[in-house]
């Protein structure tokens, strides 16, 4: 069976670093933009009643030979394998991804017609888009769920130390998100050094920081753009 994207994401995730490991964990405002036989209005008629969709991607840069029935999952930091349908790895037989958004709603972008702004998306701009579904509560919500590993591996938050003169640096629009990104530690989660200085893509900026005692603390933003 072959499928074809139907549309592409377009945000601010320019490089797979930083991107929030799960859907939700942001405020970044994503585009679904369709492909051109795709942009007939009328296939989203009725989609604004909803407030969550559920967006089935593909993981275009996750570059592999065959497939290995175990991997290493990053919440674990990296050093015990599972089974790869016990995760959510990006390395799978199909490479396809499921990721719950807001639906803020459709803004239209003249000559590539109408597109979905979305709230939360984990996804890299620029990502094949497969399906759009509506999220159902009454069939979709399961509050008492089991998490499995995760329930157990403690909180990846953080708290966001930054100096008024950089936060100036940031435009108005883009901090609130950016901010978001951060107080989810952007670290593989297998690096704890205090020292080490990261460097973050992300809408145009590299965002660079540091990470101790649960204070991630961000020492310069550099233009790229």
């Amino acid at each position: 069976m072959n499928i074809e994207p139907i549309a592409y994401i377009r945000n601010d995730f320019t490089e797979k670093f930083g991107i929030p490991r799960q859907a939700g964990l942001s405020e970044v405002e994503s585009l679904v933009v369709f492909e051109p036989e795709y942009r007939d209005s009328s296939a989203l008629r009725g989609i604004e009643g909803f407030s969550h969709l559920w967006l089935i991607w593909g993981f275009s840069e996750a570059k592999q030979s065959g497939w290995s029935p175990t991997v290493r999952p990053p919440r674990l930091g990296g050093n015990k394998r599972l089974g790869v349908f016990a995760t959510r790895s990006p390395f799978r037989p199909n490479s396809l991804g499921l990721s719950c958004v807001e639906l803020v709603g459709l803004v239209e972008l003249g000559a590539e017609g109408v597109a979905l702004s979305v709230l939360g998306a984990d996804i890299k701009n620029g990502t094949p888009v497969y399906d759009v579904k509506p999220y159902l509560s009454y069939s979709d919500s399961r509050p008492d769920a089991r998490g499995g590993f995760t329930d157990s591996a403690g909180s990846l938050s953080v708290e966001v130390s930054i100096t008024d003169a950089l936060l100036e640096k940031i435009p108005p629009a883009k901090r609130a998100p950016l901010l978001s990104v951060l107080r989810n530690d952007p670290r593989p989660t297998y690096q704890s050094d205090p020292e080490r200085e990261y460097g973050m893509e992300f809408g145009g900026m590299n965002v660079k920081f540091r990470v101790s005692g649960g204070i991630l603390t961000v020492t310069d933003i550099e233009r790229t753009k």
